[in-house]
């Protein structure tokens, strides 16, 4: 099975080197010769196309990675075939806008981590062997419909301000004499502690916080100030204004 890439920026290059970490053998991978292509081709050995059709003609499953305004041209006029699947990673683009009968299409979120095999990647409709592809990447969640796809596109904003709560809490223990270090590994590592716990258990959220927040506890403090200034209505907003803008609305 030959995989394509059609779009080689950030989040290609994340993904071609879960891919390869994964055991991906570089010559099943083929590249659109733009952006870094020609970097990574020669970092990993991995082949590149003459053009994009001449990707589509040889690849079984193609994972469209470019600027979501691009997607519909960078898709269009291509020699797709049946049995051939497109996976689109460009948010905010609908199934019904990327043109690529008679081949199936496949919309997908991974995220840079996926760089380190760690992405929790939503899709919608799942389709099997691109299902297999994504799993190379970190854990994949299928979603029901497109428009509960759209909701959960949001997190790929939400993974980038979770880092910036990680580096805010960082350089906070820092500047009160922390080793830089060893505070950035802390404050990484006690998102993914939290994270881990809500998603390897049933318990209901609102009760795993509850244990946590103690009467005069610190827990129950820092949410109380954090309550005072705005959240969560001022996380809520920017979820909200990022979905606004995934379904071309303009946020207010």
């Amino acid at each position: 099975m030959i995989i394509g890439i059609i779009g080689v920026g950030h989040l290609a290059a994340s993904i071609l080197s879960g891919l390869v970490g994964a055991g991906v053998d570089p010559a099943d991978i083929l590249l659109s010769p733009r952006g870094q292509a020609h970097a990574l081709s020669a970092r990993w050995g991995i082949p590149l196309a003459a053009d994009n059709d001449d990707l589509v003609n040889r690849a079984d499953i193609v994972l469209l990675s470019v600027r979501p305004v691009d997607a519909h041209t960078a898709a269009a006029d291509l020699p797709w075939r049946p049995g051939q699947t497109l996976v689109s990673f460009c948010a905010g683009v609908t199934i019904s806008r990327l043109e690529a009968g008679p081949a199936r299409v496949m919309r997908a979120m991974p995220l840079t981590s996926a760089a380190i095999n760690a992405s929790p990647t939503v899709c919608f409709p799942a389709t099997g062997p691109a299902i297999a592809v994504l799993e190379k990447l970190g854990p994949v969640i299928p979603l029901g419909s497109e428009e509960e796809f759209e909701v959960a596109t949001v997190n790929a904003a939400v993974y980038g301000w979770a880092q910036d709560l990680i580096r805010q809490s960082a350089n906070w223990a820092t500047a009160r004499g922390g080793d830089a270090m060893a505070m950035r590994k802390l404050a990484a590592l006690t998102f993914v502690a939290a994270g881990r716990l809500i998603a390897e258990t049933d318990k209901p959220m609102e009760t795993l916080i509850g244990e946590l927040v103690t009467p005069g506890g610190i827990t129950e403090l820092g949410l109380g100030v954090l309550a005072r200034e705005g959240q969560p209505q001022a996380w809520q907003a920017a979820c909200d204004a990022v979905l606004q803008r995934l379904s071309g609305r303009v946020p207010t």
